[in-house]
């Protein structure tokens, strides 16, 4: 490809690469409670841009 960067260009190999380091690293176990967790801090982002108040936020409104 024209003008791309070669570190854009990821192909299966490399991504099987990642996939294991990632199992060695973290585990089998692991992974599962990594992916909800990031799942959890995307949500709270978005709704952060999107000015919704989280949870917490909800919860200390509530109080007073």
């Amino acid at each position: 490809m024209i003008g791309t960067p070669e570190i854009l260009l990821i192909g299966t190999p490399e991504i099987i690469l990642i996939v294991l380091v990632v199992l060695l690293l973290f585990g089998g176990k692991k992974i599962p409670e990594l992916m909800k967790g990031l799942g959890k801090g995307v949500k709270s982002f978005r709704d952060g841009m999107n000015g919704k108040p989280d949870e917490e936020t909800k919860k200390e409104e509530d109080e007073k």
